[in-house]
C-alpha cells in the first residue's frame, strides 16, 4: 500500500510554519520522509514526558461490508455529526456536505460502517496535523487500498480544527486516510487542493492536542497497513487511537450484526 501523505515540498512547509505559532519544541525537527512513501509535512514534537494510553483495538470484529468499498455509495446528509471516543477522550466533528460533496460521501459511508473504530493516530505533527485513517485490520486497509475518489475544490480553508483527506503526489488519490489541522494551514495546503469537509467542535481541539506525537513523521505505514492493531501495539504501544466513531446527528442506523 503507497501511503497517504501532505505532499507540499520543504518550501511550502516554511510558509505554513511562518503563519503559525508553533509552541516550542525540546528537539530538532524529524525529516521529511526521502522514499517513494508518504512525505510527513511538517516538524515532530517530541514526547511531553508522561506516557501516553495504549491504543485500544475494536472489541468486535469488522463490519464484512468494508470489504466492498465499491457498494459503499450512501449520499451523507447536508450536515452530520460523528462523536469519536478516543484513547485521550471524546470530540465530535461537523461535516457539511457541501464544502467538500465527494469527500463527506465517503466519510460518511466509512464512518456508517465502523471503518474508524481501532484506527491509531500515527502522524502526529505539533503545530500542524494528527493523521489517522489506516484500519486496523489489515484485510480491510488493502480492500480500501485502490478505493480511490475524485478530488473536491477548496471551498472552505484549512483553518484550525478543520478535517481533510490526505492524498498521494497526483490527482484523485483520496481514499480513507485523514488530518485535522492543528494550525492555519491556508497558504500551504490551499494552493495544493486539499479540501475540507469538516471541522473538530467546541472543545474537541483540546482532545486531539493531547494525542502522543513522539514517533516523529516518518513511520512506515506499509508495515502499519500490514500489522494492523497487533504490530501497532508491540511497536508503538504509546500511539493514540480511535475506539470508536459514530454518526449522532442525524441519527446512525444501529450497528450491524457481526
Amino acid at each position: 500500500m503507497k501511503e497517504k501523505a501532505l505532499y507540499f515540498l520543504a518550501t511550502a512547509m516554511a510558509v505554513a510554519l511562518a503563519t503559525v505559532s508553533i509552541a516550542a519544541q525540546s528537539s530538532p525537527p524529524a525529516k521529511p520522509a526521502g522514499t517513494a512513501q508518504s512525505k510527513p509535512a511538517g516538524t515532530q514534537a517530541k514526547p511531553a514526558g508522561s506516557a501516553a494510553a495504549k491504543p485500544t483495538a475494536p472489541s468486535t470484529t469488522y463490519d464484512k461490508a468494508l470489504l466492498s468499498p465499491a457498494t459503499l455509495k450512501a449520499q451523507a446528509p447536508a450536515e452530520f455529526d460523528v462523536k469519536f471516543v478516543t484513547t485521550k477522550g471524546e470530540f465530535t466533528m461537523h461535516v457539511t456536505r457541501s464544502w467538500a460533496p465527494v469527500g463527506a460521501d465517503r466519510f460518511y459511508n466509512l464512518v456508517k460502517h465502523h471503518y474508524f473504530d481501532g484506527c491509531a493516530f500515527f502522524r502526529v505533527i505539533s503545530g500542524f496535523v494528527a493523521q489517522f485513517g489506516i484500519s486496523p485490520y489489515p484485510v480491510v486497509a488493502k480492500a480500501w487500498d485502490n478505493a480511490k475518489i475524485k478530488d473536491d475544490p477548496v471551498v472552505h480553508h484549512n483553518t484550525p480544527g478543520t478535517v481533510v483527506y490526505a492524498a498521494e503526489q497526483a490527482k484523485n488519490t483520496r481514499t480513507t486516510q485523514l488530518f485535522i489541522n492543528f494550525g492555519d494551514n491556508t497558504r500551504s495546503l490551499d494552493p495544493q487542493g486539499f479540501a475540507p469537509f469538516g471541522e473538530v467542535t467546541g472543545s474537541g481541539m483540546d482532545v486531539v492536542k493531547q494525542f502522543y506525537g513522539g514517533y516523529g513523521g516518518d513511520l512506515d505505514q506499509e508495515a502499519i497497513t500490514n500489522g494492523g492493531a497487533a504490530y501497532i501495539k508491540s511497536k508503538y504501544p504509546q500511539m493514540d487511537s480511535i475506539k470508536t466513531a459514530t454518526i449522532v446527528a442525524p441519527a446512525a442506523p444501529a450497528k450491524p450484526a457481526q
